[in-house]
């Protein structure tokens, strides 16, 4: 048996889940399963709706990344929702786990160019600089360590732009890979998918114009505890 979703709100314009590890956002061969596939089908059994059910995806995570994610329960939401992310009026914090013994500061602001890798299928970052080609685009993110053990620290990291894989492939071009992130070179296995999550969550409710904030912490498997973290 599957095990239950893990809704953090939900009403008539958007649902906000804690999407575990190892399920992909959207985007998967037909038969498979994704969130996207999961909250259409509790959706539909919730509110008794046969046939199709609108869901629009305004942010992903990657599948080896668990946390908060909203989805629009309407095309009216899913604009506004959207154009909040476009404009970086939203707000995002991650966790995430990395090796210790790298040359990285306690805090600090990272800014790379980021382009895709064809021959590899992945992301690559590039130092600061003025953009070679229209196919570069600028990532910044901030960061500080939140907590340390013998190895490895946990650092808490706020995007100032969205691309993908952004975190992995900045922190990888730093020395300093998330644990468990193979494509981008860690050494160090991880209990499940890798050390990236989805902590917190800020945005404007897209019809009642509300402030919302939305929290999960990491699961089981990371045993946060070591860390000394407590979301502070």
């Amino acid at each position: 048996m599957k095990p239950a979703l893990k809704i953090l709100f939900e009403d008539n314009h958007l649902i906000v889940i804690d999407k575990p590890v190892l399920l992909p956002t959207m985007g998967v061969a037909e038969g498979d399963e994704s969130l996207v596939t999961r909250v259409k089908d509790y959706l539909r059994s919730r509110y008794n709706k046969p046939g199709n059910i609108y869901l629009g995806v305004v942010s992903r995570l990657d599948s080896h990344v668990s946390g908060v994610i909203v989805l629009a329960r309407t095309s009216k939401a899913a604009s506004r929702l959207a154009e909040q992310f476009r404009r970086r009026t939203s707000g995002k914090t991650y966790l995430a786990i990395v090796s210790d013994h790298c040359d990285f500061a306690d805090s600090g602001r990272l800014e790379h160019r980021i382009i895709k890798n064809e021959s590899q299928h992945r992301m690559m970052a590039l130092p600061k600089a003025a953009a070679e080609s229209s196919l570069e685009k600028q990532a910044v993110l901030v960061y500080r360590t939140v907590g340390q053990i013998p190895g490895q620290r946990l650092l808490e990291i706020q995007l100032e732009t969205g691309r993908k894989h952004q975190i992995r492939v900045q922190l990888a071009a730093c020395g300093c890979p998330i644990v468990g992130d193979r494509k981008y070179d860690s050494p160090l296995p991880f209990a499940a998918g890798i050390a990236l999550h989805s902590y917190r969550l800020e945005i404007e409710h897209p019809t009642l114009k509300l402030p919302l904030a939305f929290q999960a912490i990491p699961p089981a498997c990371w045993k946060i505890a070591r860390f000394g973290y407590d979301g502070t």
